[in-house]
């Protein structure tokens, strides 16, 4: 192994040598060993790509918690290799050239080309329904760029590499949460080296990601390593968040990889252990009617080890027992635009049995009860007709509710209930011209799910990576930025002087909140009558996440 690393950093030395010519750097010297950043070709900041901060465990204890970072003694020549985590391309969004390992766990930090310490940090975390994606999926270096903070991007373990969770020693769960506990650890240990302020982080993430910080919150191993929250677009209590029943979803996933049969549970997590990472990571789970991905965090049994989540978010929020920090949280007008790639499969599905699509998250006490539910909430949304072109706005703002919106507001008020005054709720709604209009309808437009976050950030290719457009356009990236910079350098997105709108923090009947679109302004309750149907049904009939059971006999 010590032969092997020694080898890869050889490589990365001669690799970086060949880099290096020409080009502006900047080292640091890190407790692992000294590091080579270089000043980037475009903006006035330095890059520090793919530096470990971890080390993820191979072979049969793949599924642990994560281990110390390498340490070297050469530079570390800190140029992007694209380093991901094994995973499959289910929406043809991997970048053409990458290095895809298991050991995987690089961070990239981004500095400005300032001389100035303390500087504030965001971290931020990738989206990809925990089943795909990677640190530098989107940039932040237009934030940097301005000179204010100092970023930071990373990998985690995705799919059933970061998330099977069977409630045993080798595969307790949570793989992928840890590995981001590991992250703003090494991140307290070392930024400081790079000019930034440890006592001065805020994560942020979007999609997966920002349900991923929100569930960082409320996590006891996250004591004092941050002090603010941007989750954008996702929620620590949305269906897709916890998993419900981590051995049943083992069951399901194991049905995809595979026609064997298991008679117990040792039997099924050997299988996990063995099996290779492509097929391991093989299962496409990401288009599931009831609003899950399977292969997601969930609440683990004390096995005494560290546990990352111990209980339901629901049952954390509701006890007022976690850290009670600033939070810019939002979300899109029309974030259920993502499930238009299968509306002329559903459409026909959603007629003939509604309930099917139904949030994996409610639980009935029969058939009879479910199905009644399922019409009053098809009525809600489509009134007397059928799920059609003539109805896909409704697809639209059920698929965004269930998905994302609806979970959102919940953990509004709950929190809100638990004594947190300092949340800033927004709905994002910007669109123009260039804006792909919604199918079926007269030109329709909205912001799609994460929107808002591709155009803080630098865009991304495939979803919108604008290098020109309107005056109009232009403004609106400006003013989105000077928002999302004011909240992670004061803790709130609009400070007293400020040109824009005053925008308090939201309190009872979750109002106000901003309205982020072609003008920015002050508004009530967002999505008054949905929010209120959906707290109706899940105070009801809310299936609250479970650890895995300790059973050992398992049936396929």
């Amino acid at each position: 192994m010590c032969r092997f690393l020694c080898v890869v950093f050889a490589l990365l030395w001669c690799q970086g040598n060949a880099f290096s010519s020409g080009h502006e750097s900047r080292l640091v010297e890190l407790a692992q060993g000294p590091v080579k950043g270089y000043k980037d070709k475009e903006f006035d900041i330095y890059t520090f790509y793919d530096i470990p901060y971890a080390t993820a465990p191979t072979g049969l204890d793949r599924f642990k918690g994560p281990l110390p970072p390498p340490t070297w003694s050469e530079v570390f020549e800190a140029v992007d290799k694209v380093t991901i985590c094994p995973q499959t391309d289910l929406m043809g969004w991997l970048p053409n050239v990458m290095t895809m390992q298991e050991d995987c766990l690089t961070a990239s930090v981004y500095v400005p080309d300032t001389i100035q310490k303390h500087l504030p940090v965001v971290v931020y975390v990738h989206g990809g329904a925990y089943v795909m994606g990677w640190g530098n999926m989107v940039t932040p270096k237009n934030f940097v760029n301005s000179k204010k903070v100092i970023a930071v991007t990373f990998n985690y373990r995705v799919g059933a590499h970061g998330f099977l969770c069977l409630g045993t020693n080798d595969v307790p769960g949570n793989a992928g949460m840890k590995d981001q506990v590991a992250l703003l650890r090494w991140v307290q240990k070392n930024i400081a080296k790079f000019g930034g302020d440890p006592n001065d982080v805020t994560i942020a993430g979007y999609s997966a990601g920002s349900a991923s910080v929100d569930l960082l919150m409320i996590s006891k191993t996250t004591d004092n390593l941050f002090k603010r929250v941007i989750p954008d677009s996702g929620a620590n209590t949305a269906a897709f968040s916890v998993q419900i029943d981590p051995i049943q979803n083992a069951k399901e996933y194991a049905k995809l990889l595979t026609s064997k049969k298991f008679d117990n549970l040792v039997d099924l997590e050997r299988f996990f252990k063995t099996i290779p990472y492509d097929q391991l990571n093989s299962g496409n789970t990401g288009f599931r009617p009831d609003s899950s991905f399977v292969m997601t965090p969930c609440v683990e049994r004390d096995l005494g080890q560290e546990v990352f989540l111990g209980d339901s978010p629901v049952n954390i929020l509701k006890s007022g027992d976690y850290k009670k920090v600033p939070m810019l949280y939002g979300f899109c007008d029309m974030e259920g635009f993502i499930r238009l790639l299968n509306f002329n499969t559903w459409k026909d599905l959603m007629n003939k049995k509604f309930s099917d699509f139904l949030p994996a998250d409610l639980k009935f006490k029969s058939e009879i009860e479910k199905e009644q539910v399922a019409e009053r909430v098809k009525r809600f949304y489509f009134g007397d007709k059928a799920v059609s072109e003539e109805t896909v706005l409704a697809y639209v703002d059920y698929f965004s509710d269930v998905l994302f919106t609806y979970s959102i507001l919940r953990s509004v008020k709950l929190q809100v209930e638990a004594g947190n005054d300092q949340i800033y709720v927004y709905e994002y709604s910007y669109y123009d011209d260039e804006t792909i209009p919604v199918p079926y309808t007269n030109n329709i437009r909205g912001a799609n799910h994460c929107t808002q976050c591709v155009i803080v950030l630098d865009g991304w290719k495939g979803y919108i990576n604008r290098t020109s457009g309107t005056d109009e356009f232009k403004t609106h990236v400006k003013n989105m930025r000077t928002i999302w910079l004011n909240f992670m350098t004061t803790g709130k997105p609009v400070p007293e002087d400020s040109e824009f709108p005053k925008w308090p923090p939201v309190g009872a009947n979750r109002s106000p909140h901003m309205s982020l679109g072609k003008t920015i302004e002050l508004r009530g309750t967002p999505r008054k009558e949905r929010t209120e149907l959906w707290d109706d049904i899940y105070e009801k009939y809310y299936a609250y996440p479970m650890p895995p059971t300790s059973q050992t006999h398992v049936e396929l």
